[in-house]
């Protein structure tokens, strides 16, 4: 019984850090968020670091360059996902007992995601740099189930926010090339919960096999004495992005853009919830593996490499195409260690890096009005093996429309909606009890995600 309950404090962290990485499955695959610009939301992120947007300053700030006055710009999208489970799973024992609950509900409400951006270019003996900042969120979003639903042991709420601080630099080498760098402060900040099953952990530990889950005398019975944890924990760290742009026409640009990777130490809090009876069976000595107490993991937010190509048919009507490849692979486990240092356990990741494919087209009606849109294929870093409810994520279909009105010289507003069509992950979950698990969950989902988009530049 001590090996089960000590298991349950030590992954209670790891789990955690998993649930930080899962929670961001509506917008693009993993938990990465590419609404850094709605006019790229409109072409289904094709051309998407090439463009005339101050969005630059943190996918490409060598395209900061594109830009010939000081600009402002803010832009919000909306991620509205939907996703429906269909399953159900057995506790641990002999015989194993079904799970009880319900689906769980739509577990995406619609969430907001904010970004802004100002460029501006030097003058005088500074002329042909140009600098910016930028406030965005690249990874996280919020995903809640109902509580006891039939993976409530697995999930509850898994809330992300990384928020990036961008500072970039880029200088204009010719009328054609240009390069960029940029600084990027990044903050995470996490809150997860989920359900602990103590009455299955007390009873299967009491005689081999569960065999006193299932004696009318036991006083403690599976699913019966559910209790949970709320883990909170937040990071600050440093990474960069650089890039490349050749335009050596009015016609064609190229560009190229790396993000690095960013490794956070995050610190956090454990806080358990251990119904009367359980705390009972316990006793005293084994409850104090559930005292509340602090913990921390790395967590490596992934590299993005990007390449982008816009070309002018005439001077009216533009094609746009993107490849983006990300480095969940960085991702291969999470660590866990006490405040002193010592390891209590390792949680392996097992996502692959992924491809994103994406290509677009914009119409210039006349001076004062734009039509764009575009269709993307983004992979999933998740597989059938290892995927979990906190990341129901598979491989997704990205149609998007959108357009820009130029009110004046000065002002424009874009606006963009996008439909993302995710193939129906599977969920296979066996019994792991050295992570805290007692019980299955087999099933799968079906979703889709809605984004919608508005944004407004202003220059002078």
């Amino acid at each position: 019984m001590k090996t089960n309950t000590r298991s349950f404090r030590a992954t209670a962290l790891a789990l955690a850090v998993l649930g930080t990485l899962a929670a961001g499955q509506a917008s693009a695959s993993g938990f990465q968020l590419r609404e850094q610009s709605v006019k790229n939301l409109g072409k289904s992120n094709a051309g998407s670091i090439v463009g005339k947007d101050a969005s630059n300053v943190s996918l490409n700030p060598a395209a900061m360059t594109n830009l010939d006055k000081n600009t402002l710009q803010a832009d919000v999208t909306v991620i509205d996902l939907s996703a429906d489970f269909t399953g159900g799973g057995r506790v641990l024992g002999s015989p194993a007992a079904p799970l009880t609950g319900g689906n769980g509900g739509d577990p995406g409400d619609p969430t907001a995601v904010p970004n802004m951006a100002a460029v501006f270019p030097l003058k005088g003996a500074l002329e042909g740099m140009t600098v910016g900042a930028s406030i965005g969120a690249p990874f996280g979003l919020k995903t809640e189930y109902e509580n006891g639903w039939v993976g409530r042991y697995r999930a509850l709420t898994s809330d992300v926010k990384v928020v990036d601080l961008t500072l970039s630099a880029a200088f204009k080498a010719t009328d054609g090339v240009s390069v960029g760098f940029g600084l990027i402060y990044e903050r995470a900040d996490v809150t997860l919960s989920k359900a602990v099953d103590f009455g299955t952990a007390i009873c299967a530990g009491a005689a081999p096999g569960g065999a006193a889950c299932f004696n009318p005398a036991f006083p403690i019975k599976p699913q019966q004495h559910d209790g949970g944890f709320v883990v909170s924990g937040d990071s600050t760290s440093i990474g960069y992005v650089v890039g490349a742009q050749i335009a050596p026409n009015d016609k064609l640009a190229i560009g190229f853009s790396h993000r690095s990777e960013i490794k956070h130490d995050l610190e956090g809090t454990l806080d358990f919830t251990v119904p009367g009876a359980a705390a009972t069976a316990l006793g005293p000595v084994r409850m104090a593996a559930f005292a509340d107490g602090d913990g921390g993991a790395r967590l490596v937010t992934p590299s993005i490499t990007t390449l982008s190509i816009s070309y002018g048919f005439t001077d009216q009507f533009r094609v746009m195409a993107d490849y983006q490849s990300t480095g969940w692979s960085s991702l291969h486990d999470v660590t866990i260690k006490r405040t002193n240092g010592t390891i209590v356990g390792s949680e392996p990741f097992h996502w692959e890096d992924t491809d994103f494919f994406s290509i677009g087209a914009e119409f210039d009606i006349n001076d004062a009005f734009t039509l764009r849109g575009g269709i993307g294929q983004d992979e999933s870093p998740t597989n059938d093996t290892h995927r979990t409810p906190r990341l129901p994520d598979a491989d997704r279909m990205l149609y998007s429309i959108g357009a820009s009105w130029n009110v004046s010289d000065n002002l424009s507003i874009d606006a963009a909606f996008q439909r993302i069509n995710i193939d129906s992950p599977t969920i296979n979950l066996p019994v792991d009890a050295a992570s805290g698990n007692t019980s299955t969950l087999v099933g799968s989902f079906a979703g889709h995600a809605n984004l919608y988009g508005v944004s407004m530049q202003y220059r002078f």
